[in-house]
């Protein structure tokens, strides 16, 4: 999807919030943000939302010396979505469908995202989880049924720290599909990496691949060749958050998106009100205007 005029606004308190975690100097935080307002200026609004947000945290990540600003509160989300999980599991043993429900769950994780406008705090990620079958849903669930049973290469591309715990608990009702989860190649926002899925048992019940990337969402020309290989011949895509719905949400196959829609350019493109917890495959997913080309040229960068 191309980067609409409300995005630019986001991006902006986005990178306002990392750069107060990379730098506590007043006069840093400014110019890290006039050099974003600069960015924003010359942005390709064709290109999807996640572009820009990868060069702007690599950026960050180069500031801050390498290191990721979002470990502590990623870890803090991988505690508290450990600490949940008896209690989910328990909820999982005694439902008549628990297909119905791991994929709910796994939807009301997706609150997790500090990309988005949204409250993240225990509070709300426990009111999420807690209310993951009353928020309104839409989607297909008969066909997505339907889908899985056929089984074969199931492709799942994770979101974000914390989420990546409630995934899990879908993960685990796809069998006997042959299920390969990808990550982040590299820390950005609070996304899932590698350190993430060990933290959360998934190399357990799927098999864990890193997607060479470093972009908050699925940027498939940015991506190594080993991952698009696993994309171009999986038989099923479940891909989690609206990041990878901004980024794939163009592109044709046997996708299923899964998000919660949590902003109005998100419930403008997708077609469904904020809150709405939405199982869309790629065959109802708007299609890209004409004469928008995304731009991936990329700037020297550590590669993950």
């Amino acid at each position: 999807m191309k980067t609409a005029l409300d995005c630019i606004p986001c991006l902006v308190r986005q990178s306002l919030e990392a750069a107060r975690r990379v730098t506590a100097e007043p006069a840093a935080q400014e110019r890290i943000l006039r050099e974003v307002l600069g960015w924003t200026a010359a942005m390709d609004l064709c290109a999807p939302p996640p572009l820009l947000a990868q060069r702007i945290h690599r950026h960050l990540r180069r500031i801050g010396g390498g290191t990721d600003p979002y470990q502590t509160v990623k870890a803090a989300h991988n505690r508290l979505a450990a600490g949940l999980m008896p209690e989910l599991r328990r909820r999982m043993t005694a439902a008549p469908d628990p297909l119905y429900l791991a994929l709910r769950l796994a939807i009301a994780g997706n609150a997790i995202d500090l990309g988005a406008p949204v409250e993240t705090d225990d509070k709300a990620v426990r009111a999420a989880l807690a209310n993951a079958l009353e928020d309104p849903f839409a989607g297909d669930m008969e066909d997505f049924r339907r889908a899985v049973a056929r089984g074969g290469r199931i492709l799942y591309l994770a979101d974000n720290a914390g989420e990546i715990f409630f995934d899990r608990l879908l993960v685990e009702q796809l069998a006997p599909a042959q299920v390969t989860m990808a990550v982040r190649g590299a820390p950005v926002l609070n996304d899932a990496t590698l350190t993430d899925a060990r933290e959360a048992g998934i190399e357990a019940v799927a098999e864990v691949i890193q997607n060479g990337s470093d972009a908050p969402g699925t940027i498939l020309d940015d991506c190594s060749a080993p991952f698009r290989h696993c994309f171009a011949t999986a038989d099923l895509i479940i891909a989690k958050g609206q990041g990878n719905f901004e980024t794939l949400s163009d592109t044709c196959g046997p996708i299923y998106f899964l998000f919660k829609v949590k902003c109005p350019v998100i419930a403008e493109h997708a077609g469904f009100a904020i809150g709405t917890h939405v199982l869309a495959g790629a065959a109802v997913a708007p299609k890209p205007p004409p004469n928008c080309a995304i731009d991936t040229e990329k700037d020297a960068h550590e590669r993950p």
